[in-house]
């Protein structure tokens, strides 16, 4: 049952303060963001309970102890019946505003054609400007409820997400814009990034340093209107073979930099460009992909408050062998994320439950590594750990319940929505019938 927007209190019976019992577990996840050996420590309750109150959590423990809390007592309970509760995920990583699939393009994969070779073609990210330059407002809008609609429906309740299918001022302004009209309409909180560094747009390719003409119109007429207009937090650049290089890239994120925004990197996912050093050098709030990061790579990470942001659903659906080496960068102490990469060519899911199971069963994470880099330290990734991320005091009441008796069952099952219910700010945003 989508219940998007409000709180069916008809249907659930719930007033202004719930107490949420009957848990076999309460994944916490008290503490802020996690990295080496506290990256497993997720704060496991049996037997737990969580009391909510005008949006937020007053405590989350064990049953005993919530209940004796005053507040307590004049709250409508919620029996979950045995099943297990965990902070809502934060996906870090997403392309939320496209036009359509690349559908065309995945068959050309499954008949051997490269990433590469079909954007060389005129395919892959300009494929999706062409489509999104041509698609209205209301088109897009509409997609992305739905895509919002599903991203609730797996126990997701923060999205980033990103520009980049635009590349011209009024397209990735469109796509800024819808953003925050987005957030503003739906429950689920979307935070935007300016991806206008994505690749070089095809009129701009034919001209002399065409990349350098095209970054200069990022720089003087589309950063600042990005700024004026409050449309974004971040400025991300893809950084690699066939977009742009460690020189650009510095360019246009330290002019971003200069007007608040934050850097992003898309880093290392083709090649081994040098992107992850600089994400460090500017202290990036993250950088995503790392599929090709060397031993010096992985140590700045180890040092570092970047988060090392792991998208396996990309890989698997290019049928990529090489994964990010999430094992290593665990050791040297990285801040390791996990988000879904939702796009329409290269990652097109929006099930967060099935990116964990690609991270216990490619990445060799821990079920209990991969909620935490899911939630937690997704939410450091996003500047959000202060609000959403965990079960605890004072934050925001978003939370996912799954119909299983083991947190470890959620990437366990793979390819499956086990989630029963989905709460954002302490309304129940999606259940199943």
């Amino acid at each position: 049952m989508l219940v998007l927007g409000h709180l069916k209190v008809a249907a659930t019976g719930l007033s202004g303060s719930i107490l949420i019992i009957g848990a076999s577990q309460v994944v916490t996840l008290r503490g802020g963001p996690r990295r080496g050996n506290s990256l497993s420590k997720i704060g496991l309750v049996k037997n737990g309970a969580v009391l909510v109150r005008d949006g937020k959590i007053v405590a989350a423990g064990v049953r005993a102890e919530v209940e004796r809390r005053a507040e307590a007592k004049a709250a409508e309970k919620l029996d979950v019946g045995g099943r297990v509760v965990l902070p809502g995920f934060v996906d870090s990583h997403t392309h939320l505003i496209h036009a359509a699939s690349r559908a065309e393009e995945y068959e050309l994969k499954i008949q051997g054609a490269s990433y590469e070779e079909i954007a060389r073609k005129g395919g892959g990210i300009l494929n999706s400007v062409k489509k999104l330059r041509a698609a209205t407002h209301e088109a897009l809008k509409r997609r992305a409820i739905e895509a919002l609609e599903e991203f609730a429906a797996y126990g997701t309740t923060t999205v980033e997400a990103k520009s980049g299918y635009g590349l011209d001022v009024a397209s990735e302004l469109k796509i800024l814009r819808l953003h925050r009209e987005l957030n503003d309409k739906q429950p689920l909180e979307i935070v935007s990034t300016f991806l206008g560094a994505h690749v070089v747009p095809l009129e701009f390719r034919a001209k002399k340093d065409g990349a350098e003409k095209y970054l200069a119109l990022l720089m003087e007429k589309l950063l600042p209107e990005v700024v004026v207009g409050d449309l974004a937090e971040y400025c991300d650049v893809f950084c690699d073979r066939g977009a742009f290089t460690v020189g650009q890239s510095r360019k246009l994120l330290m002019k971003a930099k200069e007007h608040g925004l934050r850097p992003r990197l898309h880093a290392e996912q083709l090649s081994r460009s040098g992107a992850t050093q600089l994400a460090v050098e500017l202290g990036a709030a993250s950088c995503d992909h790392l599929e090709q990061v060397n031993e010096a790579d992985i140590r700045a990470l180890g040092k570092s408050e970047t988060v090392a942001t792991l998208l396996p659903g990309c890989d698997f659906h290019l049928g990529l062998k090489q994964y990010a080496p999430a094992r290593k960068l665990i050791e040297a102490g990285a801040i390791v994320g996990l988000a879904t990469d939702y796009n329409p060519g290269t990652s097109p899911t929006m099930s967060m439950p099935m990116i964990l199971s690609l991270a216990c069963s490619q990445l060799r994470m821990t079920p209990a590594e991969a909620i935490a880099a899911a939630t937690i330290n997704g939410a450091y990734a996003l500047g959000r750990e202060k609000t959403v991320g965990s079960l605890e005091e004072g934050k925001q009441a978003d939370l996912a319940v799954y119909e299983v008796e083991d947190y470890r069952e959620i990437p366990y099952y793979f390819g499956m929505n086990t989630c029963w219910m989905t709460m954002k700010r302490g309304e129940i945003v999606w259940m199943k019938d």
